[in-house]
This record gives structure tokens, sequence and C-alpha cells, in this order.
């Protein structure tokens, strides 16, 4: 394996020279998202093309060091979660816009920036958890739901201000409008049994723990706690609920990718952007973290595929970016991580 892998903190981050050279038969990545999700990926890429890839991982400080780098970054392309990463990237002007058929042919148009700026990889829905001994199936069926006083002192969530949350928050606003999602939120914080905390695998013990009997989470935390035996216990406690399934659909957020602006590899950079929304690349990546292709021509498999068929909403991710300052200030307005 030729693939260069670098595990960093947010700081040190030194894995590549800080110096882009000239194109040569390797391609640069910086990404969120951590090596042992790329690595079969990135291999395969390597063995299709000969292309070299080398990656260096963080939790967070990306954009920041991308900015400093300027025109001299070595880095090609981003891969990160959640889409308020990808589209802070497109306003601090970091990244560039690609136009490729084969990136618009395997890359729906709702996961996508019209601009070529970022595309989705992989999607994950924010499903809503229930217990499966104190909540009957069907009794919530929607987000709306979540703020009906039945389930006043019976809600866990992580913070409000979570990119996740504020994902779904931004998605409300858009359909809503902010006046009616205000009302929405001050309603699920009403119900809350205990202040927002933890991930959205916590959410889940807390239900089997009896601490609450409905939480907000993503698909793929479940998923991946029923492949910990320490962890299935409490998956197995719970229900998943996939909101607005039969009206506008599930909320969903992505992994993606983008081109830097100053991709010193651009051409090798595109080829691993459109091998990554090919069907072989979408199958090995969505599999790995229990995560839903964004190609619509691969089928989900594995844990995924056992949950049956999605409706995702289609409002496009771009639109929901657009709200997020104001899913931000809504979130301080009706203090929702407070007591």
């Amino acid at each position: 394996m030729r693939m260069k892998l670098a595990a960093t903190a947010a700081i040190a981050l030194t894995a590549l020279p800080l110096a882009a050279s000239a194109e040569g038969n390797e391609v640069n990545i910086y990404s969120y998202r951590q090596a042992y999700l790329l690595e079969p990926l990135l291999n395969a890429f390597e063995q299709e093309t000969g292309i070299e890839a080398n990656v260096v991982f963080a939790k967070k400080g990306l954009a920041e060091r991308l900015q400093r780098e300027g025109r001299n970054s070595p880095a090609d392309v981003v891969m990160t979660v959640d889409i308020s990463r990808l589209n802070e990237l497109v306003e601090r002007d970091l990244v560039q816009g690609v136009d490729s058929d084969v990136l618009e042919k395997n890359v729906p148009e709702s996961l996508r920036h019209p601009d070529g700026k970022w595309f989705g990889l992989t999607t994950r829905a924010r499903l809503i958890y229930t217990s499966k001994e104190r909540v009957e199936e069907g009794e919530i069926t929607t987000y709306e739901q979540l703020a009906d006083d039945k389930w006043d002192n019976r809600i866990c969530t992580r913070s409000g201000k979570h990119p996740y949350n504020i994902a779904l928050i931004s998605s409300m606003i858009a359909h809503h409008g902010e006046a009616e999602t205000e009302t929405w939120l001050r309603g699920v914080k009403d119900n809350l049994a205990r202040k927002p905390q933890g991930g959205d695998r916590d959410q889940i013990k807390a239900i089997a723990e009896g601490v609450c009997d409905v939480s907000i989470g993503n698909s793929y935390y479940y998923g991946n706690m029923l492949q910990d035996e320490n962890q299935r216990p409490a998956a197995e406690a719970v229900r998943l609920v996939f909101p607005n399934a039969d009206g506008r659909g599930t909320h969903i957020n992505i992994s993606g990718i983008a081109l830097t602006k100053s991709a010193p590899n651009r051409e090798n950079a595109i080829k691993l952007m459109e091998f990554l929304s090919s069907p072989e690349a979408q199958g090995i990546y969505a599999e790995a973290n229990t995560e839903y292709p964004a190609n619509p021509n691969v089928e989900p498999t594995g844990l995924v595929a056992e949950w049956g068929e999605i409706h995702p909403d289609s409002l496009s991710l771009q639109e929901i970016a657009e709200k997020r300052n104001a899913a931000v200030k809504l979130v301080d307005r009706v203090d929702f991580d407070g007591e």
C-alpha cells in the first residue's frame, strides 16, 4: 500500500510539504474523515489509476490551514462531513468549481453545489430514535411532532448548536419559515428530559437507561453501535423512525469533497473525485460507515439495506446551508442548550 496516512492534531498538520509542487503522480487530501474509512477507497483508486494518495487527517482546523497556506497549499481536495463545513470552504473562497459530466451524472443536483464547488459522496439520515418498550411503533412519525406536549420530559438530544442539529433546524426554517420554526424549537426544548449533552450515541444509551424515551440522531451512529458488541445492547433497545417519510421526506446530510482553489494536482484530484462517485467506490464508502450512497444508481448494502428504503427530503442542501446563520441565531434566541 503506497497511500500515506497521517492522523494529526488540529495544529500539528505536517505530513505534507508546506509548498505546493508541480503536478506529479499523486493527489493530496485534507480530511476530516478518519483514515480507516478512506484506506480501502484510496487503495482501490491507486490500483486503478496508479496515482498515489497522501492524506492529512484532523478533527478541526483544516479550513484555517488552507487559508493560511494560500496558493502555496499542497492540498488538492478536502473531504469532510456536514453541509456547513463544505459551505464554510465556499464562503472562505478556498475551493473552486469542477465541471465534470461524470460527477454531474453520479451525484444528484440536490447533493452538489450549483457551481460544482462541492459534491456529496454519502448521505446520512437525521432520524428519531424511540424506546421499543415505552413508545409504540407509529406513535411519532414527523420532526414536527417532537414539539407535542405528549413528549414532555421525554426527549434527549445533543447540543442544538452541533452542526447536525443546526442543519436540521435550517431545513425546518426552509420548510416552515423562522417564526414557525422558533415555536417548534421552543416546544422541543420544553420537552427535554435533560440539558442537551453528549453525542448521538449518548442519546441512544440514555433511552436504553430510561433517562428519556425519544431522541434525535444520525442513522450511521445506530449502525456503528450495532457492530460494536459493547454498545449493541443499547442500540437494540431503540427503534429507528424515518421522520416525514410519508410527506416531504427525511432530512439528510452528507459527507462530501471539494477541490481546493490552488490544487497543484488538479487533474489527479478530479480523477479522484470522479472515482469516489463511481458505483465501485460508493459501495465501499457507504458500507464502511453504514451510510447511504450519494449515487442513486447504487443500492444500500448491509445493515443500511435492512432498514428499508429511505425517502429523502429533496430540498437542496445548498438551500439548507444558506439558512445556517438564521438557525444558529434561533438556537441562541430560545436558549436551547440552557437549563
